[in-house]
């Protein structure tokens, strides 16, 4: 087994489908120098065959970063991670908790829960190719599964394979009536039931995932588990990353504020519009920005309106920023 260090896996920002991109990330390292990053999950299939540089390219300053892989062929996932090692990731990340359609489709994802022994065949083909830690993301369990026999068999399985780390979405999946959105938000959560998980194993590392929006949950959640992964709380109200630093790992914010924080965002922005991508590529991630503040309203309407246009240049995020209001902290 490959040593994760607890450090590393004390906060994350999860893998988000259309979401988590070089763009995302790069401004998300910003905010954090200590979050743990993760990749949009990439197949398998798609790395073997598709344009790699572009689906596994990163900037070194992304790390630590870690890139999340989809499938249910162990070959072709020992291929492929062992081609995202060579891209410089500190780990592979097996996802086993997305409950899409097209993943079902696939035989991969959330519904892997029905099949730990093959679960256990995946890991066991990647860490047998890579010198990194393999670690796996899932779900309580699907459908009509017990999630008591569920999570410990597949949690068993995996870590018998060589498994590194467990992250656990403290809900069930639901593969049959409800969309993705549905799955991440009617599911009860059980955050008890990851707390056992992790009493039960003892030193080994679990973090835990679903529902967590603040600093206090985090910090309540880690009386418990080893780590906590933030997802859609930190995609849309990212501030809340300039406060991981100071309160989970004792060192200063990166900056003292989202101002100063996107202003240091500008130099990436002009290097990728000078590389060709387009502004909206980049200013879609930070619409979050400054919830509450007066201005804010404006803020995104500008980057919504002007940010997409073709001929949109930073002057457009200076733009949209003028409207916001530094000097309060009043709800619009």
């Amino acid at each position: 087994m490959t040593i994760i260090p607890l450090k590393a896996m004390r906060f994350a920002v999860a893998p988000m489908m259309d979401w988590t991109d070089r763009h995302c990330r790069s401004f998300h390292r910003l905010l954090s120098r200590h979050a743990t990053l993760y990749t949009e999950m990439v197949t398998a299939a798609a790395i073997i065959h598709g344009p790699r540089d572009r689906l596994l390219g990163f900037d070194d300053a992304e790390h630590r970063i870690v890139v999340q892989l989809g499938g249910s062929d162990p070959d072709a996932l020992a291929k492929a991670a062992k081609i995202a090692e060579s891209f410089g990731y500190g780990e592979i990340n097996l996802n086993v908790g997305c409950p899409s359609d097209r993943v079902q489709g696939g035989n991969f994802g959330a519904c892997l829960m029905l099949t730990p022994d093959l679960v256990a065949s995946c890991v066991g083909a990647m860490k047998a190719v890579v010198k990194i830690p393999v670690s796996v993301k899932c779900r309580l369990g699907v459908d009509e599964q017990d999630t008591e026999m569920a999570l410990d068999q597949l949690a068993d399985a995996v870590i018998k394979a060589g498994c590194d780390a467990l992250t656990v979405h403290a809900r069930k999946a639901l593969l049959k009536g409800l969309s993705p959105k549905e799955n991440r938000e009617i599911p009860p959560l059980d955050y008890e039931r990851v707390y056992r998980l992790k009493h039960r194993l003892g030193t080994y590392p679990v973090a835990i995932n679903g529902g967590i929006e603040t600093i206090d949950a985090i910090k309540s959640h880690l009386q418990h588990v080893d780590g906590v992964m933030l997802g859609r709380a930190a995609y849309h109200t990212p501030e809340i990353l300039l406060e991981i630093d100071p309160h989970l790992f004792g060192d200063d914010a990166p900056f003292q504020n989202t101002f100063e924080a996107l202003e240091a965002y500008f130099s990436y922005i002009e290097r990728q519009l000078k590389d060709g991508v387009p502004l909206h590529a980049m200013t879609r991630h930070l619409s979050g920005l400054f919830h509450g503040r007066p201005g804010a309203r404006s803020y995104r309407r500008h980057l919504a309106t002007e940010g997409v246009k073709r001929d949109a240049t930073l002057q457009t995020v200076k733009e949209a920023l003028s409207y916001v209001a530094r000097d309060v902290t009043r709800a619009a």
